[in-house]
């Protein structure tokens, strides 16, 4: 499985490593850097099943379920 969060649905990007300015006046080998999201793995106990759940969410997915519930969060993403 990808490096996804389950919530939000942020995935790895690729990005460059040194501004056009730093390339101009110095030669440095760059070439394509990825930018991974803080995963978590955590386990979350939803009151209204009665039972916990695991899910692989980033550290603004923890946020999200904190403000919105875990119930709410989780049936919208589709893990319930």
């Amino acid at each position: 499985m990808a490096r996804q969060c389950e919530i939000t649905g942020k995935k790895t990007q690729i990005g460059g490593r040194y501004s056009n300015r730093t390339r101009a006046t110095q030669f440095q080998p760059s070439g394509k850097t990825p930018r991974r999201p803080n995963l978590q793995k955590k386990r979350i106990f939803v009151p209204e099943l009665g039972k916990s759940i695991i899910v692989k969410t980033s550290a603004k997915g923890l946020r999200i379920i904190a403000k919105n519930g875990a119930y709410k969060t989780l049936k919208v993403a589709g893990l319930i």
